[in-house]
């Protein structure tokens, strides 16, 4: 009888942009797969990079999907960031928050006293996402880092998935902060420890899996607190990123969505140059991993196939080329 991945975790541990849901619209598995967790008893977290909303209005959208959660069960990159600051700056110390008024509630929350230019003598810039960043607050913190202050970064996404396609994230942000400075973010939030091991602290949780859709900053930031990952195909990284993706920055398992976690999990198994992992093949040939077999024509049959050929690529068993990976054209 086959068992669910997530049998081996007391908790699941969620990114929400690609992840839970794309824009204004939740991921179909979404909901009730978070349903089925709570129902047994496993403990469900909210892990999000974004800085823009407040926890409280993150709980309440995710609600109006139909997922059961308190603001408690969100931690974000915005609490995260101004937690860190708060314990290297002096209290009441005054910071320029480049982001949006979420993110100066929390710096206030944390003893910090929130200002608007470089010229009211800001000892740290606090940078957030904002969803209409005005080019003047750039513009400010580049001047008031220039000025001595320092950096904090709540996080390096350099695109967030949307319903409409990818945008711009905070990572373009603060590329364009950083072509006037000499200096680099502090960063809180994934792939940093400061956000997971917040999250991992408020649960109480002791064998976490991490969902997410990013290997840059999800996987990656998994990877780096030893937490085991799960990567989905819902959002921004897809199979070309994989094959492309050094080993800190590999996920355990693969999914379509996060009902995987209710799913048997993905294990491919090596035997020689063959690979197999369910109803996917993959051999070497000549040096180069390829799918073998019949390409089946639903989507979590050719990401058996894929399982199969990361296992053989990850093992150095041989290369694949990008090319060869198009014969799995309904996996992004």
């Amino acid at each position: 009888m086959s068992r669910a991945l997530i049998e081996d975790y007391d908790a699941a541990l969620f990114d929400l942009d690609g992840v839970i849901y794309l824009g204004p619209d939740p991921i179909p598995a979404a909901p009730p797969t978070v349903a089925a967790l709570q129902e047994r008893g496993v403990k469900v977290g909210f892990v999000t990079n974004n800085a823009a909303r407040r926890t409280d209005v993150v709980a309440e959208v995710l609600r109006g999907m139909g997922i059961r959660t308190t603001a408690n069960d969100v931690v974000s990159s915005a609490q995260a960031i101004t937690d860190l600051a708060s314990s290297q700056l002096p209290a009441g110390a005054k910071v320029l928050i480049v982001g949006t008024e979420a993110l100066a509630e929390e710096a206030r929350s944390k003893g910090l006293e929130p200002v608007a230019t470089a010229d009211d003598g800001p000892v740290a810039v606090i940078q957030g996402y904002h969803p209409q960043m005005p080019w003047s607050l750039l513009v400010e913190a580049g001047i008031a880092i220039q000025h001595g202050a320092a950096w904090y970064g709540a996080n390096p996404d350099m695109t967030r998935p949307t319903d409409r396609g990818l945008v711009p994230g905070i990572g373009a942000q603060l590329a364009a902060v950083a072509t006037t400075v000499d200096a680099e973010p502090v960063i809180a939030g994934k792939p940093n420890r400061p956000l997971l091991d917040a999250t991992v602290a408020r649960l109480g949780c002791r064998t976490p899996i991490f969902v997410g859709d990013r290997l840059d900053t999800d996987v990656l930031g998994a990877n780096r607190v030893a937490m085991a990952s799960m990567m989905v195909f819902s959002g921004a990284h897809g199979k070309h990123d994989l094959l492309d993706a050094d080993p800190q920055s590999r996920p355990r398992f693969i999914a379509k969505d996060v009902s995987g976690l209710l799913a048997e999990p993905r294990r491919a198994v090596i035997d020689g140059d063959r690979a197999v992992c369910r109803a996917g093949e993959a051999r070497v040939n000549g040096g180069v991993v390829e799918v073998s077999g019949a390409v089946g024509g639903d989507l979590d049959t050719q990401l058996d196939s894929l399982a199969a050929v990361l296992a053989l690529v990850w093992a150095g068993r041989g290369e694949a080329s990008h090319r060869a990976l198009e014969v799995l054209d309904l996996v992004h």
